[in-house]
């Protein structure tokens, strides 16, 4: 059994997508996951699972959330190693910035450089980003609900779906998941 983690886009904002985590918790057991633990209301799912692709555990979560909630949910699976890394690599970390106003937008695959380039030619100081990999380091001074850095600039600017969580969050999401 490995340990994942499922993000899921957009449930519980703004009175969108209404999934209670203990509904949500049943349903992972239900297709079969194991060792199943949510973190807070935004769709952070800790689980064990046999299956190792990603592509197929991502597939079985949209499913089954389509099939029992009736609506489509963008969902990532990371692992606990690339929150490691996550944590280990945020540039803005080792700039010392405020940690209260740090974000990490997890992509579902790595942009094209094509349009990297295209997001780069951006300037929307004082707000900054770092972009490694599949994800995007944010740094918003004042206030991820007044940022133009959102998770829906960086879906359009890159062309790839994404899901975001402050600082704090991508802390505990580790936390949980290396704990046994």
């Amino acid at each position: 059994m490995k340990k994942f983690i499922a993000l899921l886009r957009g449930i519980n904002v703004s009175g969108q997508k209404q999934i209670k985590m203990p509904d949500l918790k049943s349903l992972f057991e239900e297709v079969g996951f194991q060792k199943v633990e949510t973190y807070i209301q935004s769709g952070n799912v800790i689980f064990s699972s046999r299956e190792k692709s990603f592509e197929k555990l991502e597939h079985k979560i949209f499913s089954a959330i389509k099939k029992k909630f009736g609506f489509d949910v963008t969902v990532i699976v990371i692992t606990p190693e690339e929150i490691e890394s996550v944590l280990k690599n945020n540039p803005f970390i080792k700039k010392k910035k405020d940690v209260e106003k740090l974000y990490v937008t997890f992509l579902a695959k790595s942009p094209s450089d094509e349009n990297i380039k295209k997001l780069n030619a951006t300037n929307y100081s004082p707000e900054e980003y770092y972009i490694h990999e599949r994800y995007v380091y944010l740094f918003v001074p004042n206030g991820y609900g007044k940022a133009k850095l959102n998770n829906n600039f960086f879906e359009n600017k890159l062309k790839v779906f994404g899901t975001t969580r402050n600082w704090k969050t991508v802390n505990k999401l580790f936390e949980l998941s290396t704990c046994n």
